[in-house]
């Protein structure tokens, strides 16, 4: 006689324990209102943070109290040992952040007139995407608004218009103050054409000319807040 049961018998068994089968409309209904739910408590997450944050810095205080005394009745040697993966732990997390920050993307401060009305002068929170670009430099379209190394100064970020991409026929100062509003450039392959919303008070390409989009590093995807 055979020590092992047949397959169908197994699972047969594995069927009998397991959950009886719901309905798609129970489903849809229990999604639904896991969702509301937490909808709702994200809502009111979000309108009243001082009364959700004092338990979680309560309890977060507590705990750094009982890690303190834990930490102080080791020996010197349990000690250095805590300290090192402290400091190895924090320097994983900062090499995290600048890696999501050069290569992905982030929450960026702009301030300044040259791209008033859209973005105020005393500064404005915006999200800054630069997978896309970096995936795909094909995405920068006319109209996007860029960050970018400062051809006059390349360890300032500053943010403009795109208004002409490679090949377009661009005038060089529709306003007439840097150069005569009749004169025109090809842009030239690998670069584009940008200005600032408030062209008095921005310095863009009618002052240094196309920008290689190697100076380039993301473009504005949305606006958080005003800073």
């Amino acid at each position: 006689m055979s020590r092992y049961r047949p397959f169908s018998e197994a699972l047969a068994g594995f069927r009998s324990i397991t959950r009886p089968s719901v309905p798609a409309e129970t489903r849809q209904a229990e999604a639904l209102r896991s969702m509301k739910n937490f909808l709702h408590r994200l809502l009111t997450i979000t309108r009243h943070p001082i009364r959700y944050a004092k338990p979680m810095l309560r309890r977060s205080f507590l705990n750094t109290r009982v890690r303190w005394v834990v930490f102080i009745s080791k020996s010197w040697k349990d000690k250095g040992k805590i300290v090192g993966l402290m400091g190895l732990k924090f320097i994983n997390y900062m090499s995290a952040v600048h890696l999501f920050y050069e290569h992905v993307g982030f929450v960026r401060v702009v301030s300044g007139p040259s791209m008033e009305p859209t973005l105020g002068v005393h500064g404005e929170y915006v999200i800054e995407n630069r997978l896309s670009y970096q995936l795909c430099p094909e995405s920068i379209a006319r109209g996007d608004i860029v960050t970018l190394r400062s051809p006059l100064d390349p360890f300032r970020i500053v943010s403009k218009r795109v208004i002409g991409l490679a090949g377009d026929i661009i005038c060089v100062d529709p306003t007439g103050t840097t150069a005569p509003s009749t004169e025109h450039v090809i842009v030239p392959k690998g670069h584009v054409w940008l200005m600032g919303d408030n062209a008095a008070m921005s310095r863009d390409s009618r002052l240094y000319g196309p920008v290689s989009t190697a100076l380039i590093q993301g473009k504005f995807v949305a606006r958080v807040s005003s800073a």
